[in-house]
């Protein structure tokens, strides 16, 4: 049991700082830059790509179990899987729009691209197909190993996000030199914070 424990605890750490999809894997980059002008905005993306990026992970993960590999049916996995995120982005954008119209006129044309966001499918593939080490063995992720990873990415995102806004809050009421307002010192202070992160890299090997 403390093994188990102890593999869960491994999981949410390497995918919320060490590997963090934003920052180390660079997926889901249009959005992050798009929608992080604000802290409220950002926190309203990051929970609706929580929402989907595990929701995604686990409907995929039972599709491609229970139906593509018994059946031969691999090569549809990447296709099956963008069906099943356009469905869901679908249903969050439905329930924002009764549940909080402000924020779903604040997400705009952000809250249907989750659909193309490459995050929430790099995630669903990543989770049946890459081999994970943990003990010294290698192998794939079992359902619950993979919805603790899901969650933890999208909660790395998250924060991510909302860190980035903060300090795009703070650069906004900087004097920023004119070549580099706007999405030069973005990035610049993306790189940064990925050089911080990087500095997780040794709490999981």
């Amino acid at each position: 049991k403390v093994d188990i424990v102890m593999e869960y605890i491994l999981i949410i750490i390497s995918a919320i700082f060490v590997n963090n999809v934003l920052l180390s894997q660079f997926l889901g980059i249009c959005p992050f830059l798009g929608v992080s002008n604000k802290l409220s905005t950002a926190t309203g993306m990051s929970g609706a790509v929580c929402f989907v990026i595990t929701l995604a992970t686990v409907v995929t993960y039972l599709l491609n179990k229970y139906l593509l590999l018994p059946f031969g049916l691999e090569f549809l996995q990447t296709i099956s899987f963008i069906l099943v995120i356009a469905a869901l982005v679908q249903m969050v954008e439905i329930v924002l729009k009764k549940i909080s119209p402000s924020l779903y006129q604040a997400l705009g044309i952000f809250l249907p691209l989750i659909t193309t966001n490459c995050a929430v499918l790099g995630v669903a593939i990543t989770v049946v197909t890459k081999e994970f080490t943990f003990g010294g063995e290698a192998h794939l992720l079992n359902l619950g190993e993979a919805t603790v990873y899901a969650l933890a990415t999208s909660l790395g995102y998250g924060l991510a996000m909302c860190l980035f806004a903060g300090i795009r809050g703070h650069l906004a009421l900087n004097n920023v030199p004119k070549a580099f307002r706007g999405l030069p010192i973005a990035l610049i202070s993306v790189s940064i914070m990925a050089m911080a992160f990087l500095g997780f890299s040794g709490l999981v090997k």
